[in-house]
């Protein structure tokens, strides 16, 4: 490559940096317009009514009693349908509980959580780190773009601002107000909700992109069903052959990425712009799922960032540098391996860490394993 080839490059990837930062900047600004629409278009508050024979507030709940509809000074018309309705309550018990009553949303996704932390812990007890068999190579192939890697590390960052901020008001009752005291807590949820909902929509924005760019590599194919069979080979038994991405991690696109990830998003934007018609029972009924399916993501999450760091030697590396080692590549995506060399790309030392002698590299063919 010409260094006038590394200049065009480098601004093609400048440009796809600046139009995604642009995208990102509109989309956290989305909640401010909408909360500025919902202000312009609330009439002026009537405060006081006029002396009328009959008690207005009186003849709203005699009304409300008997089932019919109605006005008042106050109010305005009104229907006994928005007047009585115990969708508030259901959801109230459902998130919080009462008493004597645990909150099956928490209980659920307490659980879930739970589990899945205990699942890994005995995982990583049991087999250990999968490690590069017979070392690393010292030499690398290109993994994932720039573009790509920043995707993902905004979309992975962002996901942990939203989990934490997320489950701290979930649970804050139960596990921060005996910490914080119930002022401290007060003023922290303030925050954490303020920046939930300000985040939430660049994250959605985020995501709809990352599923978009990765959506022609996470195409399911029979020998990812190979792959599932034996689970790449991680309980013994040898590795199973994968493309670019193996079937667990496609398994992690369509469930995590593109189901659960599409149902915390869209119920996210109905709670997040709650000017749109949405009436109680919908707003309830988006916060359950947003809730339940944000914390079966969040167990999910769990196994993925572990697979991703201190479960596989050398996978940190492709979302970091961009590059893998090529003993890496052979041993867990030697199908995408294959076909990197027959299209004609050649392996690249590695660079030699800072400050350290540089890395012997092996000799490379053409095989795979």
């Amino acid at each position: 490559m010409t260094f006038s080839d590394k200049t065009v490059a480098k601004r093609r990837w400048r440009a796809m940096l600046y139009s995604l930062l642009a995208i990102i900047a509109l989309a956290m600004i989305l909640p401010s317009l909408g909360y500025v629409a919902a202000w312009a278009q609330s009439g002026p508050m009537v405060i006081g009514y006029e002396s009328r024979d009959s008690n207005p507030r009186a003849d709203m709940w005699r009304d409300a009693r008997q089932s019919v509809a109605g006005t008042t000074d106050q109010s305005g018309p009104y229907t006994t349908n928005v007047l009585i309705n115990n969708s508030g309550e259901i959801w109230r018990e459902i998130r919080s509980g009462r008493e004597g009553v645990p909150s099956p949303l928490k209980r659920f996704g307490g659980w879930i959580m739970l589990l899945s932390l205990a699942a890994i812990a005995v995982f990583f007890a049991v087999f250990g780190r999968n490690k590069i068999e017979g070392g690393r190579e010292g030499l690398t192939v290109p993994r994932w773009t720039m573009y790509e890697r920043v995707l993902h590390w905004f979309v992975a960052i962002t996901f942990i601002v939203l989990g934490i901020t997320g489950l701290s008001l979930l649970f804050g009752r139960t596990v921060l107000i005996p910490v914080l005291g119930a002022r401290g807590f007060a003023a922290y949820a303030q925050v954490a909700m303020t920046v939930h909902n300000f985040v939430g929509p660049a994250f959605g924005v985020a995501l709809v992109l990352m599923i978009i760019s990765w959506l022609g590599v996470n195409i399911p194919k029979r020998v990812d069903l190979e792959w599932l069979k034996t689970f790449g080979g991680y309980f013994g038994g040898g590795h199973a052959p994968s493309e670019k991405l193996n079937g667990g991690e496609k398994l992690w696109y369509w469930i995590g990425v593109v189901g659960l990830g599409l149902a915390v998003v869209i119920t996210g934007f109905i709670l997040d712009f709650p000017n749109f018609g949405q009436d109680r029972a919908t707003m309830a009924l988006a916060h359950v799922i947003h809730a339940g399916a944000a914390m079966f993501w969040i167990a999910l999450f769990f196994g993925h960032a572990y697979m991703g760091t201190l479960g596989t030697e050398g996978a940190l590396e492709g979302m970091t540098t961009g590059r893998v080692d090529t003993a890496w590549a052979k041993q867990h995506h030697n199908l995408w391996y294959a076909q990197l060399l027959e299209q004609g790309v050649k392996p690249m030392p590695a660079e030699p860490p800072r400050g350290g002698p540089p890395p012997s590299a092996k000799s490379v063919t053409g095989s795979s394993t």
